[in-house]
């Protein structure tokens, strides 16, 4: 049972125990007319919804002496559509703008990603270019953080041989880098 029929439902009950007075009195004997209103300025579908909203709020808070208690009904209708619409149009406007800044923020994260995979494949054809010796020894010096002395002990090398290809590797990615500034 929709949220609506429930509150239908105890406003049927309530003005079945005690006969409705002041503005749900008038409420209950004017609510097709003010559902025909809602539909004629245009809230469709949700005409039924607001009409139950309004009892909601009449019943809820016992308003004090009304003096037109119809065109106070007509008025707070009217409120509540007017404030529907705004909401929705705030909602459409939120949705619009998140959806354009995480647009945007997906592409520019893809098209640096792109750009960084390109960049590294260059760089690892520059080092492969000075060799498979250079490229281990760089790599397990930079990436994997071992120290030279233990570069050189790995490959039987002196230190001075393993501090020249890494000076090796260094300068063929500092030429690429040169080459894509200038």
């Amino acid at each position: 049972m929709a949220r609506g029929q429930v509150v239908t439902e105890r406003a049927k009950t309530k003005a079945a125990d005690a006969p409705p007075t002041g503005l749900e009195a008038v409420y209950l004997t004017h609510r097709d007319r003010l559902l025909r209103f809602l539909r004629a300025r245009g809230a469709g579908a949700r005409a039924e919804d607001l009409v139950q909203e309004l009892w909601v709020r009449i019943a809820s808070n016992p308003a004090g002496p009304i003096f037109d208690p119809l065109s106070y009904l007509y008025r707070a209708a009217n409120n509540l559509m007017l404030n529907d619409y705004r909401t929705d149009a705030r909602n459409i406007a939120r949705e619009a703008a998140w959806g354009e800044a995480h647009l945007v923020g997906v592409a520019s994260a893809a098209e640096a990603g792109l750009a960084a995979k390109e960049e590294i494949a260059r760089a690892r054809s520059r080092l492969a270019a000075c060799g498979t010796r250079v490229q281990e020894i760089f790599f397990l010096f930079r990436v994997e953080g071992l120290s030279q002395r233990i570069i050189a002990e790995r490959y039987h090398l002196s230190l001075s041989a393993v501090e020249k290809d890494i000076q090796r590797a260094y300068r063929a990615i500092a030429a690429l880098k040169e080459e894509d500034n200038g």
